[in-house]
């Protein structure tokens, strides 16, 4: 698969003079399948099966003109390739071309997709050794209006047009070039010139992205102000200011989302053009202006303003999260200081704690003396009675601080186990 790609779509080989019709529809919501029912609509196609559409290239032969279908990544291109019709060369004035289209009437109109490039490349041969008159008949040809053109291939051939879509909704092109020009030149010739057209009108698409997006991102600009301005006043409370920078964080990661793609594909498809631009090996002829020069002009704009948008959004992606960084710094500095002032509240309370236990302790060295006492007395009264000289008051007065001593060690002892055990 990764070997054959460098075959995938190879340039057509066109007998000058020659025909060319192309179009290009967008593909978003268009299966293969459907392009493949509508391709089985052509005369002599009944027999086509699905799966000669699986390499995204094909080329259908007919008696009198070629077919060839190719599906990209975000349209499909359909172009045919047939005989010049009398009346249509450097003679005629604006000629009727799409009366001419070998195709069923309505098949073009009916190719599934919405149209995002309709062209007519007309190639001719002729003598360009002098290019004003060969450009001077090209203008007239084109009803005498203003042309851009260019000497291609350091002279080699010529191209034409004026970028003007016309009532049929068609914008042409004129090819120059000089007899014996061979079939698979004229084939790359054509490539070049109609992929330079679509790649722009693709390039263009970020366009009205980028106009539709700037009031959004002037608002959300405006409230990450606002959001930062507070935060630096300390106006308002961190849950008050996360709500209102999460609503322009999400807004502005929607805004990513949805055009990102966009973006990047108008500078791959700008990056396209200049490249086809660049293999044109162009050569101004004194008096107009090359295609390129003429294109780049009008492009350039367009392209920076869609760059600019696309830096614009990654930027503020940047300032929200620098903004979330900070209010989470200043929510965990608030956090800090709320968990000491616990720590603070929690050590006062063992304190009171701890002297509360003392206290308690203390009594419970005075009860336990007190019962123990109280059973050395009954013991000494059960002794005096049994017989013994033993006055039990006086034993069990004396025994007092013996017992609280014994009483207190033991306590001691036990808060000692205690401590080595944790």
């Amino acid at each position: 698969m990764l070997h054959n790609e460098v075959h995938a779509r190879p340039s057509a080989r066109i007998r000058l003079p020659a025909l060319v019709f192309t179009i290009a529809v967008l593909n978003q919501g268009v299966s293969r399948e459907d392009e493949w029912i509508h391709l089985r609509r052509l005369p002599g196609q009944e027999g086509l099966r699905l799966e000669d559409l699986a390499g995204n290239f094909l080329r259908l032969r007919f008696s009198d003109h070629t077919l060839k279908w190719e599906r990209h990544t975000e349209f499909t291109r359909y172009a045919v390739v047939q005989h010049l019709p009398a009346g249509a060369g450097l003679e005629g004035v604006e000629p009727a071309l799409l009366d001419t289209l070998v195709l069923p009437p309505d098949w073009l109109r009916e190719v599934p997709g919405r149209t995002v490039a309709a062209l007519q490349l007309v190639m001719l041969e002729t003598d360009i050794t002098d290019p004003h008159a060969a450009l001077a008949a090209a203008q007239r040809w084109f009803g005498g209006r203003t042309v851009v053109a260019s000497l291609m291939g350091n002279g080699h051939s010529m191209a034409v047009t004026n970028f003007r879509l016309r009532p049929d909704g068609f914008e042409r092109l004129l090819v120059l070039a000089p007899p014996g020009t061979s079939e698979t030149r004229a084939g790359r010739i054509s490539q070049r010139l109609l992929e330079i057209e679509i790649y722009r009108l693709m390039a263009l698409r970020g366009l009205p992205v980028a106009k539709a997006l700037a009031p959004v991102l002037a608002e959300s600009e405006a409230a990450l102000a606002a959001v930062t301005a507070r935060l630096e006043a300390r106006e308002s409370s961190e849950a008050e200011l996360l709500d209102q920078l999460i609503h322009v964080a999400a807004r502005v990661e929607r805004a990513t989302a949805e055009h990102q793609y966009r973006f990047s594909a108008t500078e791959a498809y700008d990056a396209l053009v200049r490249q086809r631009l660049t293999e044109l090996r162009e050569k101004p002829i004194p008096g107009t202006q090359t295609i390129g020069e003429f294109m780049q002009r009008r492009l350039s704009p367009a392209i920076a303003t869609v760059a600019a948008t696309a830096q614009r959004l990654g930027s503020l992606s940047q300032r929200i999260e620098r903004s979330s960084a900070l209010l989470r710094t200043r929510v965990d500095i608030a956090t800090e200081t709320q968990n000491q002032q616990l720590l603070a509240k929690l050590t006062r309370g063992q304190e009171l704690q701890l002297r509360l236990q003392s206290t308690v302790e203390g009594l419970s060295i005075a009860a336990i003396s007190y019962y123990v006492v109280s059973l050395l007395l009954y013991g000494g009264k059960a002794a005096k009675a049994a017989g013994l000289p033993l006055n039990p008051e006086m034993a069990a007065g004396a025994a007092i601080p013996l017992v609280l001593w014994a009483v207190w060690k033991a306590t001691r002892r036990i808060h000692r186990r205690l401590h080595m055990a944790n």
